[in-house]
């Protein structure tokens, strides 16, 4: 039996950093398109970029092979970098012995990532990519979006 396969395009925006917060996903499953986005008052750019993966693998109803499309350095290099598995196996602190930002976000992340067969590209933002670009739109509209909740798990 073959997995589904599902591409899934993600960005995050902040005005001010931190800042008013924003983030988005546009999942693709063969000819179906769905666009997911929110936002917060108080929230940093990482923590968008991190919570547009996790809420657009959320969705998702059955185990998957994923590709997600991100111009997010930072969610890109602590999967593809293997980051990720060293903060966990050194107790979230970095190879500079501080303590990793955003554990909330990542340790909700790490079960999604197990359910599916995942694989992120990264993809420099503002370059015209269709996708990132509609992205960049719909996060940047949520963090302009009057009446956000607080981001509660923020706590810079």
């Amino acid at each position: 039996m073959t997995q589904d396969t599902v591409t899934i395009y993600t960005d995050g925006a902040c005005l001010g950093n931190p800042g008013r917060g924003g983030w988005a996903a546009i999942l693709e499953f063969g000819d179906t398109q769905k666009e997911l986005c929110g936002g917060f008052r108080k929230t940093t750019n990482n923590r968008m970029e991190l919570l547009a993966v996790i809420e657009a693998l959320s969705v998702l109803t059955r185990p998957c092979s994923v590709q997600i499309v991100t111009d997010s350095r930072y969610v890109h290099d602590a999967i593809e970098k293997k980051w990720l598995a060293g903060w966990v196996r050194k107790g979230w602190v970095t190879a500079s012995k501080t303590p990793v930002k955003n554990v909330d976000l990542w340790k909700r992340l790490m079960p999604l990532l197990e359910q599916h067969d995942v694989r992120f590209s990264w993809v420099r933002g503002h370059t015209g990519h269709p996708q990132n670009e509609r992205c960049d739109v719909l996060a940047k509209g949520m963090a302009e979006k009057p009446g956000q909740p607080e981001d509660t798990a923020y706590t810079g």
